[in-house]
């Protein structure tokens, strides 16, 4: 079953890494890639707005 989060801000961070095995089957090293479009808006800058989302709101400048 899939995990329910409370909220979307619970759904950042969890970036799913998915392995590469026939691109790097030559190389000694197994290869990842960070499935960013999986984010909940599609961006890498979800983390990023979160953060200043809540400094704007722990230094009053957000309510």
């Amino acid at each position: 079953m899939a995990r329910i989060y409370d909220n979307l801000a619970d759904t950042f961070g969890n970036t799913p890494l998915v392995k590469l095995p026939r691109l790097a089957k030559d190389l000694p090293a197994t290869l990842l890639v960070k499935m960013e479009s999986f984010n909940p808006a599609g961006s890498v800058k979800d983390r990023i707005g979160v953060s200043m989302i809540e400094a704007g709101e722990r230094d009053g400048r957000l309510l």
